[in-house]
């Protein structure tokens, strides 16, 4: 596909301007984010392929920004929620379904033995501080420097209209550094109520980092020193890297967990785990919402983790992943265009060698854009289990060109 076509796309875009503050707000501010090109609205999606308003068709590596893991309208999904639907979706009480979820999450999930439902990460994320003050009686929350944890006055990038109280007691470490840390921690003094952790560090333009045995076991053992909640933000990386806690795999387990994103493939619906030691916490706050309750999402949610389960699909998402890596990696060196790919491979992170203000990554992301595949220049891609083999190589017979036209302009 050469010269994309975005006469549609304009038109929305202009209608927007004029109803939508901004055009569009938070993370879906494509225009105002990404290169003009980049399609802002689009028509349908299936599997892992997009269709913009124009009819541009691209393999997509965004995935909704991690919701779409199994695949665009799954039909064993889609046809769950519809199944519940029709009998029940918000009503005056919730449906059997959330406590079937609730028991399938408790059952999967080693730390977990309970769960709330919320509808978004922020939801979640928010929920999980509230439960460790209420069962601490403390204030002090630890979180990573540039760390995102949701968009509430509490932790969004974004400080406009955030008043100073909105981030009392908040203070702040560096990843994978347990000097900064063992620091914050100090200057908590007794007022420690929980320390938050990314599954890795995924900041945005920066290379990823995984998490270090070390320093893993550093907020594990700062947080039962103090009684206080380690609380583990799984909404980006939750059942891609494993289908318990992320932080499972090193080992440590976490006191409350935030979920998300890909729990029911792209349905809204994300939730709070906990242990034994935050039960009553979690029962004395009040939080909720009037679509909390939800009954389809809920539906989706069990039927996508059955799906992960059958597919094994962290295993599955390494493999292909590790195919993307190599095939990107070996046309970088082919056009002599260093690229440094970080992060699990199921969420790599690819950024170009100096490229300060990601002139690179653009040009790249629009060569690739035109040649029918949707990436992201300073952000993490998705994988999910409708990439296939031959859809990466598909992508990469792409990459291939629009490493060539980069390099071409680089002369």
């Amino acid at each position: 596909m050469n010269n994309l076509k975005n006469k549609k796309d304009q038109e929305y875009i202009c209608r927007a301007k004029e109803v939508i503050p901004g055009t569009m707000y938070g993370h879906m501010s494509i225009q105002r984010q990404l290169p003009t090109g980049y399609p802002q609205f689009f028509e349908r999606a299936e599997n892992c392929r997009l269709w913009d308003v124009d009819g541009n068709e691209y393999i997509d590596f965004m995935s909704a920004y991690g919701p779409m893991i199994l695949g665009y309208q799954h039909p064993v999904v889609e046809e769950a929620a519809r199944r519940q639907s029709s009998k029940l979706e918000t009503a005056s009480g919730p449906a059997p379904v959330m406590v079937e979820l609730a028991e399938q999450l408790v059952e999967q999930i080693t730390h977990a033995k309970w769960a709330m439902f919320v509808k978004n990460g922020t939801d979640a994320t928010t929920t999980c501080i509230t439960i460790a003050r209420a069962a601490t009686h403390r204030k002090g929350i630890l979180l990573a420097e540039n760390a995102y944890h949701g968009s509430m006055p509490w932790c969004t990038p974004n400080q406009e209209g955030v008043v100073e109280g909105d981030r009392a007691h908040l203070l702040y470490y560096q990843y994978n550094h347990v000097e900064s840390l063992l620091e914050a921690a100090e200057r908590c003094k007794q007022d420690l109520a929980g320390i938050v952790v990314s599954a890795f560090k995924h900041d945005a333009r920066v290379d990823q980092e995984m998490p270090t045995l070390e320093f893993a076991k550093a907020a594990r053992q700062l947080c039962d020193a103090n009684e206080a909640a380690l609380i583990l933000d799984d909404v980006r990386a939750g059942f891609r890297l494993s289908l318990d806690a992320s932080w499972t795999l090193l080992g440590i387990q976490p006191d409350i967990t935030a979920w998300g994103k890909a729990l029911a493939n792209g349905l809204s619906l994300s939730a709070v785990t906990g242990n034994e030691n935050f039960r009553q916490a979690a029962a004395s706050i009040f939080v909720t919402g009037s679509f909390w309750y939800q009954a389809s999402p809920m539906a989706a949610a069990l039927a996508t983790l059955t799906l992960l389960e059958e597919a094994k699909a962290p295993e599955y998402l390494e493999k292909i992943g590790n195919q993307w890596r190599l095939g990107l990696s070996e046309q970088s060196q082919y056009h002599g265009i260093p690229i440094r790919q970080t992060g699990p491979v199921q969420m790599p992170m690819v950024l170009f060698e100096d490229d300060p203000d990601f002139e690179k990554g653009f040009q790249f992301c629009l060569n690739a854009l035109e040649e029918g595949v949707y990436l992201h220049p300073w952000h993490n891609w998705f994988l999910s289990l409708a990439h296939t083999s031959e859809t990466i190589e598909k992508a990469l017979e792409a990459t291939n060109h629009a490493f060539e036209k980069l390099a071409q302009s680089q002369k």
